[in-house]
């Protein structure tokens, strides 16, 4: 690769608008450095989109139902409870907005720091190519943050599964959520769906929840999310997934030597998350 001589120059680049990104950039051009910062979808990265900000959102609705079904517990008398989805998802939908909208206002009308929209890849060692327009810099910051894995079990490409991203757009209630993964994002939606009022079943590969927790942790978790109705399975593997005719899914695989089988109305895969480098072109 090399240095292309009629790129727009900066004393630094960050590829990214994530966490870290903004705050990084408002440090560099707080002291005095002309300072490009590019994002290719939307400012805030995971944590502000489809991470923390929307997920706590929806667990904050998932709280009040559940103590409102637990209303009579503290002497309270309430109807039947029901939740609306559509209207869960547009409470979350602006709170995110506003997160967005605040975040990038305060970028674009920051002195020293120019945004570009678009997919970054490197051009030569200090040089950054994002639609066709070069830019250069002695310091280049990558803040490019992760995705979804999603395994490739046997029928996954037959099957519309949701990731942690696309069950952002759901605005229905699943009449039976399976959840592929026992980590911390496959268990905040076992909870947060099981207390709207959906079915949930875990499939766990590992023999405990969240395995880098303390053994006694784990099966504390475990405890309290199978007093809320939720069914785990552990130690599974082989997964074969179908698409059924009623538009549901089937799960099978083994827990173990013993084979299971799973129907249900959705399908969440939550095993992990992996870099986004492939655009940067850095082989």
């Amino acid at each position: 690769m090399s240095q292309t001589f009629d790129a727009q120059p900066f004393d630094a680049i960050i590829v990214g608008g994530g966490q870290s990104g903004p705050f990084l950039g408002a440090r560099l051009a707080a002291a005095g450095k002309n300072t490009l910062l590019i994002e290719r979808e939307h400012m805030g990265g995971t944590c502000v989109n489809n991470g923390c900000v929307p997920t706590k959102s929806l667990v904050a609705s998932a709280r009040v139902a559940h103590m409102a079904r637990r209303a009579a517990d503290f002497g309270v008398s309430v109807g039947p409870v029901t939740v609306d989805m559509k209207k869960i998802k547009a409470r979350k939908d602006a709170i995110v907005n506003d997160s967005v909208t605040g975040l990038t206002s305060w970028l674009e009308n920051m002195a020293n720091m120019t945004l570009v929209w678009g997919s970054a890849k490197f051009t030569g060692p200090h040089e950054i190519e994002v639609n066709g327009a070069r830019y250069t810099a002695p310091q280049i910051f990558l803040n490019t943050g992760g995705r979804p894995m999603v395994p490739e079990w046997q029928g996954i490409s037959d099957v519309p599964y949701l990731t942690n991203e696309t069950m952002m757009d759901l605005d229905v209630l699943p009449e039976h959520l399976m959840i592929v993964g026992g980590g911390y994002i496959g268990l905040e939606f076992a909870q947060m769906y099981r207390r709207f009022g959906s079915r949930v079943t875990i499939i766990a590969h590992g023999p405990r929840l969240v395995s880098s927790e303390d053994p006694d942790i784990s099966a504390a978790i475990a405890e309290i999310l199978r007093n809320e109705g939720i069914v785990i399975n552990f130690k599974v593997s082989q997964l074969t997934l179908a698409r059924l005719a009623n538009g549901g899914i089937s799960v099978h695989a083994k827990s173990g030597d013993q084979p299971i089988a799973v129907e249900g109305s959705h399908l969440l895969v939550a095993t992990g998350r992996k870099p986004n480098v492939e655009d940067l072109d850095v082989a």
